[in-house]
């Protein structure tokens, strides 16, 4: 018997008197009490903000991304104990594997954006820096810092790993504390897990707090510093988002809703082909994975007219092979669904959905099982089909979540996007083609109804990652009934736990803040070449202006001999000048980048061991010959990357002789810590 235990306030609180009965979904047995236990709410808030907002708001983005890294590598380690309890939830250990090593994945990539994408600080930059005066003196620019309350993460029971992760990641990398509720059903994996978190001592006190069983007045406690984040169904996202105490303080809420996901086979797609069977494996994953029960599941499968009876005929042939039972039991594909609640809820919407619809495979009063008795909630691949999509409403509102999804025609393209679009808004919507002007219209027409459209393809099948698979990297969310919500999106998915603001004053001003450099802050000069000098001891700001070198006809000409870059501007004087945008032969761009590094390098042996690349070149006026250039270096920011070096971001300008600006670009630097 599993007793998950709610974490509260940096102890363990075991289930009460009132705990509720967990029952297995393969043979219907006791597995579980959970919840029940009274818990200090106001407790639990209070600790999250007082201790735990500011432990985290302390550590900068890159010390809080090495501390997500560490914790996956923690987890990433033990997580075959959470594979043994993962069949309990009725996931074999394939569907296990997209909740507990996606979400072990998920961390990992999170925190990999967190140092590539985010600054070694405690302030995110959002944009370029706005000049607001003639002069320069008044700028503004947006930043963005964590929020100072916290997060409450409402979780579904279909990835009871995943889905505390993926919310859990990006939170804690924009320095917000977060209270963990996860669905009773399968609430004893993600207890597991978490208790893997807290033994790991890896997060700062009051980081994160679990609640097993319902969370009382929370939400009625919550302020403008706070965020819900939920992932459920509609009914009670919507019943959530009517929390009067929500309203009234504008507390943040992301919502993560089921959705009636479509896939469109596009018109060039031939029955026998490679895309064509890229479309069956992927129409019969979605129907068969995690029983069906994912969010990003395909339930509408759009076809062309012409190509329904291929499709419908090689679906059913393999469902067909799907062998239904015990997720432990060898070659078991599907387990049951996560309840008898469940299972009674699809039965449910089958027989509304029987009201549009033929069935094709399935039958609900009869499963043949593999290692597993009738008691538990299991359920064979239903393929219906629907003739007249038109006229249809169930298929387009009604979700049986579980392995069902319907099949219907399309005339054309129009037609297609439009019967997609009759979900009212879904996480995921794929096309499978081979034509990229047929993936542009179906975009074009389909885009605003959908939070990710996944096309693929012949050339992409090999390595697609798959049509209900949401990637750290990618939005995940959508519009209307998917809940109008993102999470995920890298970098994006932090920011929903931060707080933009858009500040202004002097370039120094902007500089202190922002722990960056700009034109216009001070510029400061140091006792030796910079490139003599070691990570930490260059400073913010500092500034190095070296002589000027001056451009000649000859130095253009052999450049180009040299290169082969013969373009009649640098080669032909009339030609230039016909030009509009040169007064004559001009000196090459990549020309005066090779002068200015021979002016500000300093070429002994030093801290600095490479320059790894150059951001936002531009060229501002063209340099004729008998022009002088000059070069200024000022280092723009730094961000640690190793134990061993970190890079250095050199804001670099280049002028003429009379001090007009001709090029500009950001110089990156890898500059190790000794010497």
């Amino acid at each position: 018997m599993l007793r998950p235990a709610s974490y509260a306030e940096g102890r363990w609180i075991e289930p009460g008197s009132g705990a509720r009965a967990v029952h297995g979904p393969v043979d219907g047995a006791l597995i579980a009490q959970a919840g029940g236990a009274p818990l200090d709410v106001a407790g639990m808030l209070d600790w999250a903000r007082s201790t735990g907002g500011p432990a985290l708001r302390s550590m900068t983005f890159h010390d809080r991304a090495r501390m997500i890294k560490a914790l996956a590598v923690h987890l990433g380690e033990r997580k075959e104990k959470l594979y043994e309890i993962n069949p309990l939830t009725g996931a074999t250990r394939r569907d296990g594997a997209i909740d507990i090593d996606g979400g072990i994945g998920t961390m990992m990539v999170i925190a990999g954006k967190g140092r590539r994408e985010m600054p070694d600080g405690h302030v995110y930059v959002d944009g370029d820096v706005e000049q607001l005066s003639r002069g320069g003196t008044f700028v503004g620019q947006h930043i963005a810092v964590p929020l100072q309350g916290v997060a409450i993460h409402i979780n579904a029971f279909n990835f009871p790993v995943w889905g505390m992760l993926e919310k859990l990641a990006p939170t804690l990398l924009a320095g917000m504390p977060a209270i963990v509720k996860p669905a009773t059903q399968t609430c004893y994996l993600t207890e597991a897990c978490f208790r893997m978190i807290i033994e790991s001592g890896i997060l700062p006190p009051g980081s994160v707090q679990l609640v097993i069983g319902g969370v009382g007045d929370m939400l009625d406690r919550l302020g403008p510093q706070d965020v819900v984040s939920f992932t459920g169904s509609a009914d009670t996202a919507l019943h959530l988002r009517g929390t009067p105490n929500l309203m009234r303080h504008s507390v943040r809420f992301h919502a993560e809703q089921d959705s009636l996901n479509a896939t469109v086979l596009g018109p060039d797609v031939k029955s026998g082909s490679v895309a064509f069977d890229a479309f069956i494996a992927e129409a019969a994953n979605e129907i068969t994975t995690k029983a069906g029960q994912k969010c990003t599941a395909i339930r509408r499968i759009i076809v062309p007219d012409a190509a329904l009876a291929d499709v419908a005929e090689a679906l059913q042939a393999r469902l067909a092979k799907t062998v239904v039972g015990d997720p432990v039991a060898e070659g078991v594909r599907m387990g049951p669904l996560a309840s008898a609640a469940q299972k009674a809820d699809v039965l449910e919407k089958l027989r509304a959905l029987a009201e549009e619809t033929t069935r094709l495979t399935g039958d609900p009063e009869t499963v043949t099982l593999s290692g597993a008795g009738p008691e538990g909630a299991f359920l064979s691949p239903t393929l219906l089909r629907c003739a007249d999509p038109d006229a249809a409403r169930a298929v387009h509102e009604l979700e049986a979540f579980g392995p069902v999804s319907t099949l219907m025609p399309y005339r054309d393209l129009d037609h297609a996007a439009a019967l997609a679009n009759r979900g009212g808004g879904s996480l995921v919507a794929s096309l499978v083609t081979d034509d990229p002007q047929v993936a542009r219209r179906v975009t074009l027409a389909t885009a605003a109804w959908h939070g990710r459209l996944y096309v693929n393809g012949a050339s992409s099948a090999g390595e697609a990652t798959g049509h209900g698979a949401p990637l750290p990297h990618m939005v995940h969310g959508g519009p209307g009934r998917a809940g109008g919500g993102e999470e995920l999106g890298g970098v994006r998915g932090v920011l929903h736990y931060m707080h933009r603001t858009a500040i202004q004053g002097s370039p120094d001003v902007i500089a202190a803040i922002t722990g960056q450099w700009h034109p216009g802050a001070t510029e400061t000069t140091g006792p030796v070449h910079p490139f003599q000098r070691t990570f930490d001891e260059i400073e913010i700001g500092e500034t190095l202006h070296t002589e000027t070198r001056e451009v000649g006809l000859e130095d253009i000409e052999h450049f180009a001999r040299f290169t082969g870059d013969t373009f009649y501007a640098h080669m032909d004087e009339d030609a230039a000048r016909a030009n509009p945008f040169f007064p004559g032969r001009v000196a090459h761009g990549y020309l005066l980048l090779s002068f200015a590094a021979g002016l500000f390098v300093q070429p002994d042996p030093g801290p600095v061991l490479a320059n790894t690349g150059l951001n936002g070149l531009s060229f501002q006026k063209p340099v004729s010959p008998g022009d002088s250039i000059g070069v200024r270096l000022t280092c723009k920011r730094k961000t640690r990357r190793t134990d061993a070096y970190g890079e250095v971001a050199w804001h670099v300008t280049l002028r003429n002789q009379d001090q007009e600006q001709v090029a500009e670009y950001e110089l990156l630097t890898m500059v190790s810590y000794s010497r």
